[in-house]
């Protein structure tokens, strides 16, 4: 046996290679370990990124809620701007409206000098009087032949001399009993007039003959008239056979005093009259189709009122303007595809007693009355008074109401 011979194990292993593989176990451990701590750990590594977006995300919202406060302050400017535009376009339109108006009344003003109005007194170059401003103008529409009507009125519904001027001076209210020439100027029937005008100072003459066939044609100058000689609110055509409560009649017009083009009347739509020599013909019937046809919606003649836009409308254009036979239709076709309000009220086609009669004792009169069978008050002379001191609102109630 040597003494140099390495020993081996009982399972026969060298001492040294034991001790060789114990070093390198060690060296590869601690190389292992370093490669574990190098790695970072995946939840720390999530905690991180999201601590680094929130960072960001408070960086970041400062700049977007200034872009929302900022967009937001552009938006309210846009519409502060819009708003302010809206109305300076509505300004501008009503200053428009205003001048047309203006513009109209004047042209109708002119042409009832050139045509020799009698409403029209300075001629040639002389400037015309500023219309005076009023609440309506009423225009009683009246013959050569009805004076007793004219007398029956101006003692019951219609004030009278001082009482008439305080009238248009305290309520800017008008009347006239509207009337215009005979097919002789200046003969008896006219001088007549004059004569009554003179005690009564109650008159509107127009440029126009009188005649039943041509009450359109009277309307119509009636109203281009009335809009050259006053700048009224509204203007009234009533019958001279029709009782009528100043008051309630001011009261009705107030509440639609805000709308641009208002028709007021009863509103009705009768039937198209074809056969000749019957009451209300229509020799145009064709024009309404088949026989049988109704009229359009219109106010009836008795009574009914039209604001300013309108009557200054057919001012302007009367003389392009077709008339029927029946002034109330002639009317009504006027503003047929205009922009106009239709007011059906009641109030103002009363029958005469008892239903005028039952409301006015209810406290609630009725602006107008009349017969439907007799298209006014039948026997309007006689009974004038009667459906007055029955249906009348008092003679003080147009002092006391305010408009």
């Amino acid at each position: 046996m040597g003494l140099g011979r390495p020993q081996k194990g009982a399972n026969g292993v060298s001492t040294r290679w034991v001790s060789l593989f114990c070093i390198a176990s060690f060296f590869l451990g601690v190389m292992v370990i370093n490669r574990f701590w190098a790695i970072p750990d995946p939840v720390k590594r999530d905690e991180e990124a999201s601590s680094v977006k929130e960072q960001q995300s408070r960086l970041l919202h400062p700049m977007v809620n200034c872009e929302k406060k900022e967009a937001f302050v552009q938006a309210g400017d846009i519409l502060s701007q819009v708003s302010q535009t809206h109305d300076v376009i509505m300004t501008l339109d009503k200053t428009i409206s205003s001048l047309e108006m203006q513009l109209a009344a004047a042209r109708a003003a002119k042409g009832d000098t050139e045509e020799g109005s009698l409403v029209i007194t300075k001629s040639g170059t002389a400037p015309l009087k500023e219309r005076q401003k009023v609440f309506f103008v009423m225009g009683i529409m009246t013959a050569f032949s009805s004076r007793k009507r004219r007398d029956s009125i101006r003692q019951t519904w219609m004030p009278k001399g001082d009482e008439l001027k305080r009238l248009e001076k305290e309520k800017g209210i008008i009347m006239r009993f509207v009337i215009g020439h005979s097919a002789t100027p200046g003969g008896v029937l006219d001088r007549a007039i004059d004569a009554e005008d003179e005690q009564h100072k109650d008159f509107l003459r127009l440029n126009h003959i009188e005649g039943y066939h041509e009450l359109s044609s009277k309307t119509q100058i009636y109203f281009s008239t009335a809009v050259a000689r006053w700048d009224a609110d509204f203007y009234i055509k009533v019958d001279d056979d029709v009782h009528v409560n100043l008051g309630m009649v001011g009261s009705t017009l107030a509440r639609h005093r805000s709308k641009p083009r208002v028709y007021i009347g009863c509103m009705k739509s009768g039937p198209v009259l074809a056969q000749k020599g019957v009451k209300y013909h229509e020799p145009e019937y064709w024009k309404f189709g088949e026989e049988g046809n109704k009229y359009f919606r219109h106010a009836t003649g008795q009574i009914y009122a039209i604001s300013k836009d309108l009557a200054t409308y057919i001012s302007v254009n009367r003389h392009i303007l077709h008339r029927y036979a029946n002034e109330d239709v002639s009317l009504g076709s006027w503003f047929i595809g205009l922009d106009v309000e239709h007011i059906d009220d009641r109030s103002l086609c009363c029958g005469s007693s008892p239903d005028c009669e039952w409301k006015a004792q209810a406290g609630n009169p009725c602006a107008a009355s009349f017969d439907w069978s007799c298209s006014g008050i039948c026997k309007s002379v006689e009974r004038m008074e009667e459906v007055h001191q029955r249906c009348g609102e008092g003679d003080e109630a147009i002092w006391h109401t305010s408009f």
